[in-house]
């Protein structure tokens, strides 16, 4: 009988086990290692969106310099158009009061010739001569004497007023002449720089769309691949789950198998136990209790204070203070007076062989180890100090509306005008209206 249960109870765990599924970790290693394999693609593909987003972000910011200068740059166009307008108002007047001048000075030589033919018809040779006979008084004679000798004064002073005056408003029309072609250039240099900037903004725009579209293949495909990896994690969590349960399963049937195997030997024990006690007497149990003394946790100390350290705050950084040379720029601005007379070329790059005004600036004082602008809009933005028009000296950069020169002293500046006198030494700075003073050394 005993055999009997033995046999009973190995049966029932071989059946248990044998009845275990076939998941196995091989199959939830390989779906980890696609896994794996997955999560590494999506973090490369979040490597490549990072550096897409970083290139957009720089090509952001080129966006916003060129519309910025682009912007102050048709702001300039405007400026100009106005200051030229401005100037053939100027130069109307001008002609007007030309020919103003010139007609004085026709209708003052038109009165002189009649005078004149007046004098020599009254009083030439025979004119004086019956002067002389007729005069009594010699009084008289010398009177008429100086009166002549006064109007023949009175007419050259007044005609060399009026030519004065024709070469006066001749030598301010040219002037004024040569100061619109200068505007007229400039104000064409800048509607150039404007349709180049248009251009190269309209190109960093088609840039960023290629960005955009870039960046949204980039994230679906991250999207695709989260999505495998978030499936691919239901299945290792189904399949573990599975595993999971099939082990308990095999517990519990190793369990009962276990249980029925004990059942048999603790009853083929009492079988034995039953047949000794026949065969003796019945012995006395004796029960032994054990207790063991209740255990009282020690109270949690309390943890010492601390007072915490105070330690002085760090002084502000000091900041130095600004100094300027009137030495290095006196040296600056005679440097550039030596090139008076070289051509202005627009986007040139030489000193001898041609630039433009900002060329010309940028040029001068990158001689001298100092970096400016190349640009004449950037130039009075530029973080150098800002002086007032009482405190100039040379070597100071005076900025206009879409034009720039250097200041010599004595309200002069030496400045690359237009193409057709070059680079030239101007006496009058204020002929335009100044937007800014910045010193640089």
């Amino acid at each position: 009988m005993r055999k009997t249960r033995l046999l009973a109870a190995a049966l029932a765990l071989s059946i248990a086990f044998c009845g275990i599924a076939t998941v196995t970790a091989d199959e939830i290693d390989d779906i980890k290692n696609q896994q794996a394999m997955s999560q590494a693609e999506l973090d490369q593909v979040n490597q490549n969106i990072n550096t897409l987003e970083e290139d957009k972000n720089v090509l952001l910011g080129q966006i916003d310099s060129v519309g910025q200068e682009l912007v102050l740059t048709m702001v300039q166009v405007e400026t100009l158009a106005g200051e030229i307008e401005a100037k053939n108002a100027e130069l109307e007047v001008t002609a007007a009061n030309l020919a103003a001048a010139e007609e004085d000075k026709a209708v003052q030589y038109e009165a002189m010739k009649k005078r004149i033919q007046y004098l020599y018809e009254n009083g030439g040779n025979a004119g004086w001569a019956t002067i002389l006979l007729e005069e009594s008084d010699i009084t008289e004679l010398l009177n008429q004497a100086e009166y002549t000798q006064k109007m023949y004064k009175y007419d050259r002073e007044c005609l060399e007023q009026y030519a004065s005056t024709v070469q006066q408003v001749a030598a301010l029309q040219q002037q004024q002449q040569l100061e619109q072609s200068e505007l007229v250039a400039m104000k064409n240099e800048q509607e150039l720089q404007q349709a180049n900037l248009e251009a190269l903004l309209e190109n960093l725009k088609a840039t960023n769309a290629n960005y955009d579209a870039a960046l949204a293949n980039a994230q679906n495909l991250a999207n695709q691949y989260r999505d495998l990896i978030a499936q691919q994690s239901e299945q290792i969590a189904v399949l573990e789950e599975q595993k999971r349960q099939e082990e308990l399963a095999a517990q519990a049937a190793a369990e009962e198998a276990a249980r029925q195997q004990a059942a048999a030997e603790e009853a083929a024990r009492q079988q034995a136990a039953a047949e000794e006690a026949a065969r003796q007497e019945a012995a006395n149990q004796v029960q032994q209790d054990n207790s063991t003394p209740d255990y009282v946790a020690p109270a949690p100390s309390e943890p010492e204070y601390s007072e915490p350290e105070y330690s002085e705050p760090d002084p502000a950084p000091s900041v130095p203070g600004d100094s300027s040379s009137y030495a290095a720029g006196q040296a600056i601005a005679d440097y550039a007076c030596q090139f008076v007379g070289n051509p202005y070329v627009w986007g040139g790059n030489s000193l001898t062989n041609g630039t433009d005004c900002s060329g010309f600036v940028h040029l001068v004082y990158a001689a001298f180890g100092y970096s400016v602008p190349r640009s004449s809009a950037s130039m009075p933005g530029a973080g150098w100090t800002s002086v007032s028009y009482s405190e100039m000296q040379p070597g100071d950069i005076i900025c206009y509306s879409g034009h720039c020169g250097l200041y010599i002293g004595g309200g002069q500046m030496v400045h690359a005008s237009n193409e057709t006198v070059g680079i030239i030494i101007s006496s009058n700075i204020n002929y335009r209206p100044i937007i800014a003073i910045r010193r640089v050394v």
